[in-house]
């Protein structure tokens, strides 16, 4: 029996685990880098062991690191996760022959399933379809095709390719992301289906015999073939969902499999599906199975390892539907590009339970308040997941907890998430991989443009009623109130875009709204009284150029109501030294103020290329003195386990190469300076 068990990864994964251990009775090891120090899950640890170095070569990817932490703990078994060494055969090995109990598949399962080459050929042996494939460029026959990593997965190192221009490339460019991510450079090339879903089957064995499939989860809505919506049950004919439940389960028994893995399969348009891979771990989306068979998928793995027969023979009917999505720290409307900092407030509405089976919403979270994401690892804040009886109630409520919720501090996807699952196409089960590409529309922020001079005149509204709840003279004077009636009071924002916005408003004697405008940063103007009655949602009257109607009917540094065109809308505000961020009924901004009296900066160099975030330049394309076009490649960045191709803003001359391959870089350093043509020199 496991009596004291180290988790051998982090975040969310390790908090999901640590959960069922707590209700099981078992004593838990936390292993933390220096970078993960301070994190949830190494306080919610009974012992937690520092693993040092920031990075994951350093730190969770070092077998002889963990197993020392182990022995150190006093562990008597190990999980690994998902990621990191959660498919690593070697690392199953090594726990086994230090005597500990692992928490996973036999490493001779893990190791024939991680070789997605081998894996192939040994399912298709087992009467598992295949699609064709070739691991030299040389071979293919005709295009599209997709270029994948042979070891790990969660879609580092895939490459759509669709012409033979772009193959060698893209083969080039998988090889090194597939090798920083997993170790192992190799790759292969397969068909690829347009129009495809994504559709895979949870499959459980023990070491009695049994295999079994715990229903299907269809998770066709990716982005950089990373999975980022995923529901259960798929939304498939019964007769299909027979025969993916039989494929699943012969995969398993070929490999004479035990534990949690995942069989996922390529389903096409004609009803046809075929094998993609085999997970050998547990899937991140696995909540969502847990939420309509009822099973603690952990709880299973334990009894499993400690050698107990599975207490179920067969799949049972899915109870009601469920919906996860994984929040990331991203800028979906720049390239998914991943995002870092402090998340200064992480708070989700109506959540009715954490990291185990719940009905209604729940939240596996590896952050919380004040959290700093960190440019070692990958994106993933947190998943919520939504339960209902129906797929219309389960997407209906997750995306209005998702629209209500404060997050603060860090670029997330969450807006496109919640334009995801309200869009018809969703609604209609019209998904596949390629919905994202197909509908750039869902990239676009919640909050309508237009909407953005209420959320900054809110924002100085509730910043002029903290200054006022603090002054410790003249208490009583109204919030803005100043005796020159004929100019306003000017506040001055920065938005996420790079743009700026200008508040101009007037407080009367009783402390109310007397006139108000917003717009580019300009020199303060007497303000033209505004009529009453506009069209809030119009952005008043568009004629005149001039802002809705809009009654201050209360304010206070945190919460501001106003009356708009006679309706009224709440907007709640949190304020971070210069950093504003306002939630309101249409969409949050996060906006920073800006200094009435800006200290002088150094200029950059026109054409100077930044970086978007802490990272390593991993090549460089081009030398000093080359005539580039616009969208040629320059650089390439690699952050949070992906790579981030750096382009020519313009056609021009590369002016300046500074960072050399290798080099590390903060955000905002500047890669390249590209001198416009007409410049160039």
């Amino acid at each position: 029996m496991i009596r004291r068990l180290l988790v051998a990864n982090r975040g969310e994964i390790a908090r999901r685990i640590f959960a069922t251990c707590r209700a099981l009775g078992v004593e838990t090891v936390a292993v933390y880098s220096d970078a993960d120090a301070g994190a949830p899950f190494v306080a919610e640890a009974d012992r937690a062991v520092r693993l040092p170095g920031h990075a994951p070569a350093e730190t969770y990817l070092r077998i002889e690191v963990i197993l020392d932490a182990a022995r150190r703990a006093g562990a008597d078994a190990v999980h690994p996760g998902y990621g990191f060494l959660a498919e690593n055969a070697e690392f199953a090995a090594a726990v086994i022959d230090a005597g500990l109990t692992w928490v996973g598949p036999p490493a001779k399962a893990i190791a024939a399933m991680g070789d997605k080459l081998a894996a192939k050929a040994l399912l298709a042996d087992a009467g598992v379809p295949m699609l064709p494939s070739w691991t030299d460029g040389d071979q293919v026959t005709g295009f599209p095709v997709l270029v994948k990593a042979a070891a790990g997965g969660g879609g580092r190192g895939m490459r759509v390719v669709r012409d033979a221009a772009g193959l060698a490339e893209a083969v080039a460019s998988a090889r090194r992301e597939a090798a920083a991510a997993f170790g192992d450079g190799t790759i292969f090339i397969e068909r690829y289906v347009e129009r495809g879903r994504h559709v895979e089957v949870q499959i459980f064995g023990d070491t009695h015999g049994t295999v079994v499939a715990l229903g299907e989860r269809d998770c066709s809505i990716q982005r950089r073939h990373q999975k980022i919506v995923e529901e259960a049950p798929a939304v498939v004919p019964s007769e299909l969902r027979e025969r993916l439940h039989a494929a699943a389960v012969a995969a398993g028994r070929a490999v004479d499999y035990v534990g949690a893995g995942t069989v996922e399969f390529l389903l096409a348009p004609t009803g046809e599906f075929f094998f993609l891979e085999m997970n050998t771990r547990l899937q991140v989306e696995h909540p969502v199975t847990e939420a309509v068979t009822g099973l603690d998928l952990v709880r299973l793995q334990l009894l499993v390892a400690e050698g107990e027969p599975l207490p179920l023979a067969a799949t049972s009917p899915a109870d009601g539907h469920a919906i996860e999505v994984r929040l990331c720290a991203e800028e979906p409307g720049q390239g998914f590009r991943p995002a870092t900092g402090t998340l200064h407030r992480f708070a989700i509405p109506g959540v009715a339970g954490e990291f185990t089976p719940t009905k209604g919403l729940r939240l596996d979270s590896g952050v919380t308040d004040a959290s700093t994401v960190s440019v070692h690892y990958d994106s993933m804040l947190a998943k919520l997941v939504a339960w209902a009886p129906t797929r219309t109630e389960a997407a209906r409520a997750l995306a209005g907890s998702l629209a209500r919720a404060e997050l603060h501090g860090v670029a997330t996807n969450r807006d496109l998430l919640v334009r995801v699952l309200r869009s018809r196409e969703f609604g209609a089960v019209e998904i596949d991989a390629g919905f994202l590409e197909r509908h750039p529309e869902v990239l676009a922020p919640l909050l309508p443009a237009d909407h953005l001079p209420l959320a900054a005149l809110a924002a100085t509204l509730a910043s002029a009623a903290g200054r006022r709840a603090a002054a410790t003279v003249l208490a009583g004077l109204p919030s803005g109130w100043r005796n020159v009636p004929a100019f306003p009071q000017v506040t001055r924002y920065a938005g996420t875009d790079g743009g700026e916005i200008e508040v101009r408003y007037r407080l009367d004697r009783n402390g109310m709204l007397a006139e108000w405008s917003t717009s580019p940063s300009a020199a303060p103007t007497p303000l033209e009284p505004a009529a009453v009655g506009r069209d809030a949602t119009s952005g008043g009257d568009a004629a005149r150029g001039l802002p809705p109607a809009v009654t201050l009917v209360e304010a206070a540094s945190d919460r501001v109501l106003l009356d708009v065109g006679g309706v009224r809308r709440v907007f709640r505000v949190h304020r971070v030294g210069s950093a504003v961020f306002v939630d309101g009924p249409d969409g949050a901004a996060s906006l920073t103020e800006l200094p009435r009296l800006p200290l002088p900066a150094a200029e950059l160099a026109a054409g100077s290329l930044l970086a978007p975030l802490p990272g390593t330049v991993t090549r460089v394309h081009v030398e000093v003195g080359q005539r580039v076009a616009a969208g040629d490649l320059l650089l390439t960045l690699e952050a949070m386990k992906l790579e981030h191709p750096v382009l020519a803003p313009a056609d021009g001359v590369v002016g300046e190469l500074p960072v050399p391959p290798g080099g590390q870089v903060d955000t905002g350093a500047v890669l390249a300076v590209v001198n416009p043509e007409e410049d160039a020199r």
